[in-house]
């Protein structure tokens, strides 16, 4: 079975068992970006994988959920953010880069600065860390948002964090799917990767000192406090995350950013 790892900081918490401990049999890991992962998932070159929830939408009718997981924050989260050089009630008709990473980000940014602060940017896209040189403002996301940066930047802005003020709900920034046509062929590989995620996320309680050295080591250019950025996150997807994802796609569906979607399917085992 050929299961997808978004190479970040965020996702490690679900592999550190099987990276560290214990493989799980019969699977291939592909590490990449969110982007990378969500087109191998659209066009059935992964099995199972972490996908953006943006993407999950447009997928839909191929995929199924699993309803116990998902990359989350309520507020602050440190690695979605969009670096400026003007405030962001001024960027109507400016410059603004779009990292080709992610998915569910870049729709999030276009919903804020439309709904909330009026405005209608030039969104130009740009590389995972892309320079201002040329823009007024961009999103950057993932371990790019908290490495060292040379570039001076007058204005930081947390999507996270702009979210939540402005909508009331947190962000599900990724959830976990599996191409529905494969279940029963990988059920096992499947229960062994859920089972895997579940000891996973058990480590991070109990052995919470193990996990982040092991993170440090994995990713040594993270500037941030990985300690405090676990504790931002939210892993378990419960039904408050649940609402939060369908009012984001009921927003992002009526504006036309993503197709439509009123309710996912998810996975369950008899």
């Amino acid at each position: 079975m050929r299961l997808g790892y978004i190479d970040y900081l965020n996702c490690y918490p679900f592999y550190f068992r099987m990276f560290e401990k214990k493989p799980v049999q019969e699977i291939s890991i592909y590490p990449g970006y969110p982007c990378m992962l969500n087109k191998m998932m659209a066009d059935r070159q992964l099995d199972m994988s972490p996908i953006s929830s943006a993407t999950c939408a447009e997928i839909a009718d191929d995929v199924l959920v699993l309803p116990q997981f998902c990359l989350s924050s309520a507020g602050y989260v440190g690695s979605v953010i969009l670096v400026s050089k003007i405030p962001i009630e001024d960027l109507n008709r400016k410059k603004v880069g779009i990292t080709s990473a992610s998915h569910t980000s870049a729709v999030l940014l276009k919903i804020l600065l439309k709904n909330y602060y009026d405005s209608e940017p030039v969104y130009m896209p740009t590389d995972p860390i892309p320079k201002l040189k040329d823009m007024d403002a961009a999103l950057v996301i993932g371990n790019d948002a908290m490495a060292i940066t040379s570039e001076p930047i007058a204005y930081i802005y947390d999507l996270g964090d702009l979210w939540l003020r402005k909508t009331g709900f947190p962000v599900v920034f990724a959830v976990f799917a599996v191409r529905e046509r494969v279940v029963e062929k990988y059920k096992l590989q499947i229960k062994s990767v859920v089972s895997s995620y579940h000891s996973s996320l058990r480590c991070l309680e109990e052995e919470r000192k193990n996990v982040v050295s092991r993170a440090k080591a994995k990713y040594p250019d993270i500037i941030y406090d990985i300690n405090g950025y676990f504790d931002l996150l939210q892993f378990q997807f419960d039904d408050d995350l649940k609402k939060a994802l369908m009012f984001y796609y009921a927003v992002a569906g009526e504006m036309g950013l993503i197709k439509k979607v009123t309710n996912l399917r998810y996975l369950t085992f008899d």
